[in-house]
């Protein structure tokens, strides 16, 4: 965990508040990035933020042992809901890394400011930063083209960043591309079915004075085919569009108003496109978020700050499986599996921050949220019973069309934040909160009950089937962390230690058991509420060993670790990252920087037998780069996995593709990439 400004944090809250004490308690550290050629994932990897391996561009983050959904994930402040039963496509796939001019990340205690509807913590990528110059004329302001190749999946990358300004008016696009076939891991095999294509494009236009701006972003994505290794299918097309209006306002006394209107809409479909894994099922889902947000800052007397806030976020679904013409099983209905499904949430909040001294500072909020969800009657793909055996699919459509399925949530979170600077050097912080999140529609409302419907239900990656729960509660964590930093003009240190108890924590129990072939066996789960423990602690360190003419030398590490378990059971929870460390050593001589890191993961022994969840073995990563920057050129070149270690990711799931092709060996874990060498050019303008 690194300390940021006050001005960092309120930015979660679209606001920016001026005092003269720095304050907690960001995870990772504020990232400029406008020229990347790279990804939103690795980009937050730097902050802390581990990944559930998913497809290309659509991996699902990790916060303090807590997946998905449980991470409220804001794109320019907006609220963008995945619309997908195996989340193909969450809020991080949305932008791509030449578009994030800022990158925040607040890990378990997060003020009620920064969003609520999460437990886990709040991730705020910004690519909303419009930029003025002094002049009246609209001229040209900057620009840059990039592009990359990456050896181990043969991808290509290419994008653009254009801006013209004047004093009142500031006008950009952003665009991005990537084509990447399917990666080797460090035998040299190729890891099946990871190939993707992915367009991103951003539109931006804002006009200023003297105490107001007002700022338009459209965005536009479009995913030809992404493979998905670890789900039984693939994404075959992913078409969304966007609009946010942003409106800001300076108050007396240097309080500021805000106030934001997002819409997002996305067509998306499943289905087979490459023969690495091959099927012949479709799927359509259409998703549609609308939301609002205001805010206040107002600065009060002696260094106290109140925030203010009313939000509302509407979410709608459909999601329906075509029937396949001239199928027996799959026909001759469409399988309607959330038909105008609908979650909405109403907000409000207040905050109060104090510096009372050069010494210490503190925050305190309480925040409200009503959330409500619904969906409509569904179908299953026909009511005819085969060979004698009961038609599961049709009862549970039929008891499913029969339930009131409106379910009404009331949250209250409460969060406390103080921080206490013991000398010029040292300071330490404590965090205090209560964070609730109700569940999604696909916790509550998938009804299917036979192996295949089951199976297309899940994010997890683990080849085992998922039934949904309309009686789920709110799962509620309160949460305490610890933290401590050292700063001197030579090194730093900061060490974090957090503990979560979770009640009513929305996990899986086996209902009953599937044989895909060969007896391999795969269970199916139906969504509950347990209650669970989480905790852990991350060390950082950096130093800096010499100013020479030979250039800076300086050293990082750090050391993470979790534990997860339910309480009933005390059985491990799924996906908890094993111990980490990694040491790097970074030297920079004038505009030629070059990096050397070691990272070590131990071994993966305490898994969910429920999921089925694999051991994976321990393993260390060598990665190497390089950058220069000679004028208006920056050229890098990066060696990652230098000794082509074989290795499996912890998180990675299950891989499903390889599966298909040769079962011989089971649910084998995704393998890691092997060597891949990475090379990029940037060009300013």
């Amino acid at each position: 965990m690194v300390l940021i400004s006050p001005n960092a944090l309120a930015k979660q809250a679209n606001i920016i508040i001026d005092t003269d004490i720095e304050r907690l308690e960001v995870h990772g550290q504020q990232t400029t990035n406008k020229d990347v050629v790279n990804s939103a994932e690795k980009l937050l990897s730097k902050q802390g933020v581990d990944f559930s391996q998913a497809g290309g561009v659509s991996a699902l983050p990790i916060l303090n042992g807590l997946m998905g959904d449980r991470i409220k994930v804001l794109i320019d402040g907006g609220d963008i809901t995945s619309s997908c039963a195996n989340h193909m496509n969450p809020p991080l796939s949305y932008t791509a890394a030449n578009q994030i001019t800022l990158t925040e990340v607040i890990a378990g205690v997060s003020p009620v400011s920064a969003g609520g509807d999460n437990i886990a913590g709040v991730i705020n990528v910004t690519s909303l930063n419009p930029e003025f110059n002094q002049t009246e004329k609209l001229s040209w302001q900057n620009g840059n083209v990039s592009a990359g190749y990456r050896s181990a999946s043969d991808t290509l990358l290419a994008s653009i960043n254009t801006q013209m300004a004047s004093k009142n008016i500031s006008l950009s696009y952003q665009g991005a591309y990537e084509d990447a076939n399917s990666y080797t891991d460090g035998n040299g095999h190729k890891v099946l079915d990871t190939l993707y294509q992915a367009q991103n494009h951003a539109l931006i236009a804002a006009w200023q004075d003297e105490t107001q701006q007002v700022a338009l972003k459209l965005t536009h994505q479009h995913i030809p085919f992404q493979g998905f290794a670890n789900q039984y299918m693939d994404m075959t097309n992913n078409d969304s569009f966007g609009a946010l209006l942003r409106y800001q306002q300076t108050l007396e006394n240097d309080g500021l108003f805000s106030a934001q209107a997002n819409w997002h809409s996305v067509e998306h479909e499943m289905g087979f496109f490459t023969a690495e894994k091959t099927g012949m099922m479709p799927m359509e889902t259409s998703g549609n978020d609308f939301s609002y947000q205001l805010h206040w800052q107002l600065p009060l007397s002696n260094n106290r700050t109140l925030l203010l806030g009313q939000e509302y976020y509407l979410y709608q679904l459909n999601d329906s499986w075509p029937a396949i013409e001239g199928s027996t099983m799959m026909g001759p209905n469409d399988y309607i599996n959330i038909n105008d499904g609908q979650r909405k949430r109403a907000a409000v909040y207040g905050e109060w921050q104090q510096a009372f001294n050069n010494q210490w500072w503190m925050s305190a909020g309480v925040r409200y949220e009503y959330v409500s969800t619904r969906a409509g009657d569904v179908q299953a793909y026909n009511t005819m019973s085969m060979m004698g055996m009961t038609n599961v699919n049709a009862l549970a459509a039929s008891e499913f069309n029969q339930l009131n399925r409106q379910r009404d949530n009331q949250i209250i979170d409460a969060t406390w934040l103080v921080k206490y600077q013991l000398n010029h050097n040292e300071t330490i912080e404590l965090g205090l909160a209560r964070k609730s999140r109700a569940p999604n529609l696909y916790e509550r409302y998938s009804w299917g009950q036979s192996t295949m419907a089951t199976t297309m239900i899940g994010w997890y990656g683990d080849g085992n089937g998922y039934v949904g729960n309309p009686d789920l509660v709110e799962e509620t964590a309160h949460t305490i962390s610890v933290g401590y930093t050292l700063t001197t003009e030579d090194y730093s240190a900061s060490a974090t230690t957090w503990y979560s108890d979770i009640t009513d924590y929305i996990d899986a129990d086996v209902i009953s058991s599937f044989t895909p072939s060969n007896n391999h066996t795969r269970n199916i789960l139906e969504f509950s509420n347990v209650d669970a423990a989480l905790f852990g602690a991350r060390m950082d360190i950096s130093y800096q060993l010499t100013e020479k003419d030979d250039g800076n030398w300086t050293i990082t590490s750090n050391i993470s670790a979790a534990h997860g378990e339910r309480n009933d059971t005390h059985t491990p929870l799924y996906q908890i990252k094993p111990l980490q460390t990694e040491l790097a050593i970074a030297h920079q001589l004038g505009h030629w920087k070059n990096s050397l890191s070691w990272q070590w993961v131990a071994t993966k022994e305490r898994v969910d037998n429920n999921r089925l969840e694999n051991v994976t073995g321990s393993y260390s990563l060598i990665n190497f780069t390089s950058t220069i920057e000679w004028q208006n050129v920056t050229m890098t070149a990066a060696i990652n996995n230098l000794l082509d270690h074989y290795y499996q990711l912890p998180l990675g799931g299950v891989s499903i593709a390889n599966y298909k092709q040769d079962n011989t060996q089971g649910f084998e874990q995704m393998a890691g990439t092997g060597r891949s060498i990475d090379l990029s050019v940037s060009y300013k303008f």
